[in-house]
């Protein structure tokens, strides 16, 4: 009879450092999927503020554990949730990676892969977004200034892996080449 070894989305795969910036996995204990239906979406949020501690995410935000997935959808990272009156919720834990992408060049990385305006002024803390990276699906998360989530699909690990470090590696060449350098 085999023995079945369990492995994370990113096995093997990281973390990975390139000048300051580092590439590492976030494993989560739970991520639900949950959606709201129609009108009830304010019974929904107190319900998850009262198991998470926050409400249910704005558009383009998180809210705690709460990222927001797309419209009146979000993914709640981290604590198993008991079934919501009013929601519909999928266990959603072996879809997802998680990768956190940490360093003063986070931003500078992200942007070459990503179609969105990751600028301070427009992707502040707490902020996420349902975009593109590269040619995946994903959602980001900014976690704190110079930190970022990434959570592409589980069978896109590795691609997301490589991309991200292509990229890690065209940025620490080019601030390896500055005239402030060294």
């Amino acid at each position: 009879m085999a023995n079945l070894t369990a492995k994370t989305p990113f096995d093997g795969a990281l973390p990975i450092t390139h000048g300051t910036t580092t590439l590492s996995e976030v494993t989560y204990d739970t991520i639900t999927w949950i959606a709201p239906q129609n009108g009830k979406e304010a019974t929904v949020s107190k319900a998850l503020e009262k198991q998470i501690g926050a409400p249910f995410p704005e558009p383009n935000r998180q809210s705690g554990s709460a990222v927001w997935a797309g419209p009146r959808q979000a993914l709640i990272r981290g604590p198993s949730l008991t079934p919501i009156k009013g929601a519909s919720m999928i266990d959603h834990s072996a879809a997802w990676a998680v990768c956190a992408l940490e360093g003063p060049n986070a931003a500078a990385i992200l942007s070459r892969l990503v179609p969105a305006d990751l600028r301070d002024s427009t992707f502040a803390v707490s902020h996420a977004a349902r975009t593109l990276l590269g040619h995946m699906n994903c959602v980001i998360s900014r976690m704190d200034n110079d930190r970022y989530e990434v959570m592409v699909f589980r069978s896109m690990a590795h691609t997301c892996a490589h991309e991200l470090e292509r990229a890690m590696k065209m940025v620490a060449a080019r601030a390896d080449l500055s005239p402030q350098a060294g």
